[in-house]
């Protein structure tokens, strides 16, 4: 019935979208739950959710949705409003919601909610807000909506809500055209049809020129002021049904479940920091920021490079310094020294953290392969997380109910289940990139042996 009712209002979304505009290059009237001959919405249960698919073979660089200014919820349109615009004049000390990158995210995105929530009351009250809509629960979904679904646009440092391209799932940032055999693929992948041919490799100036637009294209989507709408085109060559993705930029799993609820089992852009000694950060220009493991397990390039300068003696570094910045090692034993202390390092945060990997494993099948929650009970009921799951229980009032095996979960504890299942997998990814980092140091060891 819940999914009767989903696809009766994103069919309802998608014709108010056709009427006012929003479409792919094509005039095609969309059908049931398509949009135009490019795309339709579908259902990914393992990545991502509710997304777009393809209608039909698309090709990388091909326009597949463009959503018309009007259709963009700014800042602009929304002071458009008399009373909106009148209130927030009156409310002059409100500002953008924004979290800060902290290692402690969710307790600082809780803080900030709330605090955000609180100043907001009074203008919301004043916009005689209806009383279910005051509340820190419709607060927190507006908060996300906004914070998960905004696209940059050049006009407004706020972005904008753009219906429909925002049931695009994600893609991380792919490799860039770096080669002839690269910008080959991307010529051959060509939307424009030109049959006039200009020289004797068959390429027109039109495609030329469609290249270089696709070359400097570094995004999937953007605002083009020439057509007055939020253009999307495909990145990468899809077939028939696959799930068409649009990548939102450089993010971390951490990032990307802060800001968009979900993680990527393999994120090229993943990165785990570790405590470092003060003189570390003081051996190097770099930023902290980029002192860190990869989600290889390989340090990153600029802490390699500070503790190679770290463990060598101040006085000697400048004569070395060469060497650091082209990646070179400095020596045998400096290479030692560091690849120890990375290796114990990395062992010590592990040690340190209140779960292993193990547990968290058992813990994360026992969820999957569970038939049902009271299967889920008994499973973990020797587990070493088992105060995990009974604070899991308390918090949702059912620690008495644990015996019940009529027991139905609510809408929200299915909804706490698949956070907590999350917060598992993220756990697991960050101690999987330990794991890999002192794998990582054992064969640099080893090879300095022989």
């Amino acid at each position: 019935m819940e999914e009767e009712d989903e696809d009766g209002s994103i069919e309802s979304l998608l014709r108010w979208a056709s009427h006012i505009g929003i479409s792919d290059a094509s005039t095609t009237t969309h059908h049931s739950l398509s949009l135009g001959s490019s795309l339709f919405v579908s259902h990914f249960p393992h990545s991502g959710g509710r997304g777009l698919a393809a209608v039909r073979d698309l090709r990388m660089g091909e326009l597949i949705l463009r959503v018309p200014k009007s259709a963009l919820m700014t800042t602009h349109s929304v002071m458009q409003h008399t009373n909106l615009s009148q209130a927030l004049n009156r409310h002059p000390s409100l500002s953008s919601t924004q979290v800060d990158e902290a290692i402690w995210v969710t307790e600082k995105a809780v803080l900030k909610t709330k605090s955000d929530w609180q100043q907001a009351h009074a203008l919301m009250e004043d916009l005689k807000f209806k009383p279910r809509l005051l509340t820190f629960k419709a607060w927190v979904w507006a908060s996300a909506t906004i914070s998960s679904r905004t696209l940059h646009i050049p006009w407004d440092s706020a972005g904008c809500l753009c219906p429909v391209g925002d049931l695009f799932n994600y893609d991380a940032p792919g490799k860039e055209p770096s080669d002839i055999g690269d910008l080959e693929d991307l010529l051959s992948s060509s939307s424009i049809h030109d049959g006039s041919l200009s020289n004797e490799d068959n390429t027109t100036v039109a495609d030329a020129e469609q290249l270089d637009s696709q070359s400097q294209r570094l995004t999937d989507g953007g605002f083009e002021e020439d057509a007055n709408a939020y253009c999307f085109y495909a990145r990468a060559n899809y077939n028939k049904g696959d799930q068409v993705l649009l990548c939102y930029g450089t993010y971390t799993n951490l990032e990307l479940l802060e800001h968009y609820g979900f993680i990527l089992q393999e994120n090229p852009n993943d990165k785990v920091f570790i405590p470092l000694e003060p003189a570390v950060y003081s051996s190097t220009s770099w930023s902290r920021e980029s002192l860190y493991i990869h989600y290889n397990g390989k340090p990153s390039f600029a802490l390699l490079a500070a503790l190679r300068l770290w463990a060598t003696p101040q006085i000697k570094r400048r004569s070395v310094a060469h060497l650091v910045y082209s990646g070179s090692k400095i020596s045998a034993d400096n290479e030692n020294f560091i690849m120890k202390w990375l290796l114990k390092t990395c062992h010590g945060v592990l040690k340190n953290l209140p779960t292993s990997i193990e547990d968290d494993t058992l813990l994360l099948n026992a969820m999957d392969n569970s038939q049902d929650f009271c299967t889920f009970l008994e499973v973990t009921k020797l587990m070493s997380l088992r105060d995990e799951v009974d604070t899991f229980l308390e918090a949702h009032n059912m620690k008495d109910k644990c015996s019940d095996s009529s027991i139905v979960l609510s809408r929200k504890t299915r909804w706490s289940m698949d956070k907590w299942k999350l917060s598992i997998q993220w756990r697991i990814n960050y101690k999987k990139v330990l794991l890999d980092c002192i794998s990582y140091c054992s064969q640099i060891l080893d090879s300095l042996v022989e």
